[in-house]
C-alpha cells in the first residue's frame, strides 16, 4: 500500500468515526428528551412576587405543568433590576430543567443600563417563546388640560419642559415611553423616575407630577372613577379593556408603539427537542380560552411565538431600546 492509500483509510476511518460520534450523540440527545421531564421544573421568575411577571408565571406554570406531568414551580429570584434571577438561569445546567419567564428590562434594556453584566441576553438563552405583551397607558391628571395626545404634545410646545411624567425609574419602559413621545413629537418633558411605578401612581393622583404612561390595571379603575384621563393607549391598535381610547400612533404619531413583554427563555444549550417542546406545550396553555380571558384581565395580550421569531424579536428590541437610552440619556447608579 503507498503512503497515498495510507493517508486516505486514515482520513476516511476518521471520518466515519467522527460521523458515528455525532450519530450517537444525536440518538443520545433525543433519548433524554424522549424521556423529559421525569421530575419537577423550576420556572425562575426574575423579579418579586405579587406582580408585574410574577402572576402571569403562576398562571402557566400551572398549565404547563398539567400538560408535562410534572410540576412547574416558579421561584422568585430578585434582586438587580432583574440580573440575579437571569444569571442564574444564564448558568444553570441545559437539561430543561430549569426556564425562566422574564421581562423586557433584563432582556433588552439592562445591557444598556449597566457598565457590567453577568450574562449576554443574546448568547446565554435559548428563547422559547414570547408569552404575552401588555401595553401602556398613557394618562395625565385632571388638572392638566389635554384630552388628546395632540393637546398633550400642543401644551408641551407651549410650556417647553415644564410637563412633569412620571416612570419606574430611570430606563424604566414608562421612562422610555416618554422618551419615545417626546422624541417623535419633538418636545421636551420633565422626567421624574420613581422607585416603582405605584408611588408614581399614587403622585399622578396627588397632582405632584402631570403625566404617566402605566400599565392599564393599575390605572384603569382610576380613569373610571374620573380621578385620571386616560389619552392614549401604547399598542399598535385598540385593546378590549378600553376599545373607545385612541392608540398614540392614531393621533398623529405614525409607528408609535411600545410595550412591555414576558418571555420564557432556557439556558443556551438546551437541547432543541425540549425547546420545541416547551413552545408546543406553552402555545397551547396560552391559547386556553379561560387562560386568555384571564390574561386579557391582567392588561395581557397572549403571544405564543416561536423560538426563531423570538430571536428575531429580541435582536430588534436591543438595537430599539439601546437607541432609546442613548436619546433620553438614561443613567443608573452602577
Amino acid at each position: 500500500m503507498c503512503a497515498h492509500d495510507s493517508l486516505l483509510g486514515a482520513i476516511l476511518r476518521r471520518a466515519v468515526s467522527g460521523f458515528a460520534a455525532a450519530v450517537a450523540l444525536a440518538v443520545a440527545g433525543n433519548t433524554f428528551a424522549q424521556s423529559w421531564p421525569s421530575r419537577p421544573i423550576t420556572m425562575v421568575n426574575p423579579y418579586a412576587a405579587g406582580a408585574g411577571v410574577d402572576p402571569v408565571a403562576r398562571l402557566v406554570a400551572q398549565r404547563l405543568g398539567e400538560r408535562l406531568g410534572q410540576p412547574v414551580i416558579v421561584e422568585n429570584r430578585t434582586g438587580a433590576a432583574g440580573m440575579i434571577g437571569a444569571a442564574s438561569v444564564a448558568k444553570a445546567r441545559p437539561d430543561g430543567y430549569t426556564i425562566m419567564m422574564s421581562a423586557a428590562g433584563d432582556i433588552a434594556i439592562n445591557q444598556h443600563l449597566y457598565k457590567s453584566m453577568t450574562y449576554d441576553a443574546e448568547r446565554d438563552f435559548a428563547p422559547i417563546t414570547l408569552a404575552v405583551r401588555l401595553p401602556f397607558m398613557l394618562v395625565v391628571h385632571p388638572s392638566v388640560p389635554a384630552k388628546t395626545v395632540r393637546d398633550l404634545i400642543d401644551l408641551a410646545r407651549a410650556r417647553p419642559e415644564q410637563l412633569t411624567y412620571g416612570s419606574g425609574g430611570s430606563g424604566s419602559l414608562q421612562h422610555l415611553a416618554g422618551a419615545l413621545l417626546a422624541a417623535q413629537a419633538g418636545v421636551k418633558f420633565v422626567h421624574v423616575p420613581y422607585k416603582a411605578v405605584a408611588p408614581a401612581v399614587s403622585d399622578l393622583l396627588g397632582g405632584q407630577i402631570g403625566v404617566l404612561f402605566a400599565g392599564v390595571p393599575a390605572v384603569l379603575p382610576h380613569v373610571k372613577s374620573g380621578r385620571l384621563r386616560a389619552l392614549g393607549v401604547t399598542s399598535a391598535n385598540r385593546i378590549a379593556q378600553v376599545p373607545d381610547v385612541r392608540t398614540v400612533a392614531e393621533q398623529g404619531l405614525p409607528g408609535f408603539e411600545i410595550m412591555q413583554w414576558f418571555g420564557v427563555f432556557a439556558p443556551a444549550k438546551t437541547p432543541v427537542e425540549i425547546i420545541d417542546r416547551l413552545h408546543r406545550e406553552i402555545a397551547a396553555v396560552l391559547a386556553t380560552p379561560d387562560v386568555v380571558e384571564s390574561l386579557r384581565a391582567q392588561g395581557a395580550e397572549p403571544v405564543g411565538s416561536s423560538p426563531a421569531e423570538v430571536s428575531r424579536f429580541i435582536r430588534s428590541e436591543i438595537a430599539r431600546f439601546g437607541k432609546l437610552v442613548r436619546e433620553a440619556g438614561a443613567t443608573v447608579d452602577q
